[in-house]
């Protein structure tokens, strides 16, 4: 534990000079009960195991339509692909990633305010919650672009100022997630080990790192480690499925080279009682579209 500038304890070091050593993480996975919603005891006790959950269903088939012909809409928007908040391939130039989408679409709007999606994240985080951060991820076949090993609340942490690992993301697959066309990559369990990386954050590393990023992942000695302590999952299932996984699990995805694509809806749930403060490792916070400073609680 270091203690900042502001007087703020720092809990997670990152983004050290020489030697990153990994530590047991200090707060829980699960913070609420079976009583505080839809989750039973038992899918609730294997979240706080492995760091994950999956729902299959979580949309039908007609809704999983209308979301997809949602993200073919704003893809195709010419006006938006010169916002900010639309991430290109580094190599194509094609739609990467649109963030802050639950503003931009009033049909995600309401799914984050869904009681299928809000009740779960406010279950697992034990009180309200707000939306950290929103995008839809496009992954083309043949050509779609992986993410390599992280911790998102290692970036959240160094970058945005999240003090504590009270965040959860929840990932709906609007198509078929396969084996072979770049579905994500868990190490289950490893959500109690907190991995700093080495690296000083260059000023405004964001604009770099949401296509490749380079700071801020874990060295191949820790990752080796990870995979042999913890193992390897990786999330398959039908269009309508989501994955529920905890901020610090470390997971990634490879390259997509099949003629299928791989698209989904990517909200992180952040407590009310975690709010950002000055970011831990980086010299002022990402924007807001990445990392929200709007902590209204959501309401249905």
């Amino acid at each position: 534990m270091t203690m900042m500038d502001t007087g703020i304890e720092d809990h997670y070091p990152t983004r050290v000079t020489g030697t990153a050593t990994p530590f047991d993480r200090a707060d829980p996975t699960v913070w609420g009960t079976e009583g505080d919603g839809p989750i039973d005891a038992a899918t609730l006790a294997a979240h706080d195991a492995k760091g994950f959950h999956v729902v299959e269903g979580l949309l039908s088939p007609g809704e999983v339509q209308t979301y997809w012909q949602e993200l073919v809409r704003l893809s195709g928007d010419e006006a938006l692909k010169a916002d900010e908040r639309v991430i290109t391939e580094k190599v194509s130039g094609e739609v990467r990633s649109i963030f802050e989408v639950h503003r931009i679409s009033e049909l995600i709007s309401e799914l984050v305010r869904d009681p299928r999606v809000l009740d779960r994240a406010r279950q697992i985080l034990g009180s309200e919650v707000y939306v950290h951060q929103s995008r839809v991820n496009y992954m083309p076949g043949f050509k779609g672009t992986g993410f390599y090993w992280h911790s998102d609340f290692e970036t959240w942490h160094a970058e945005d100022g999240m003090p504590r690992p009270r965040a959860v993301s929840c990932s709906i697959a609007l198509t078929d997630n396969y084996p072979f066309n770049g579905g994500l990559m868990v190490m289950p369990g490893s959500q109690r080990t907190f991995v700093p990386c080495v690296g000083e954050t260059p000023e405004d590393y964001y604009k770099a790192s949401l296509k490749e990023q380079e700071i801020g992942v874990p060295s191949q000695q820790d990752i080796t480690a990870l995979a042999a302590e913890y193992g390897i999952d990786q999330f398959t299932g039908t269009a309508g499925s989501a994955l529920w996984f905890d901020s610090n699990i470390m997971h990634g995805s490879g390259n997509n080279i099949t003629p299928f694509p791989r698209s989904n809806i990517f909200v992180v749930f952040n407590s009310v009682e975690n709010k950002l403060v000055d970011p831990f490792a980086a010299s002022k916070p990402r924007p807001t579209f990445i990392g929200s400073r709007d902590f209204t609680p959501l309401a249905r």
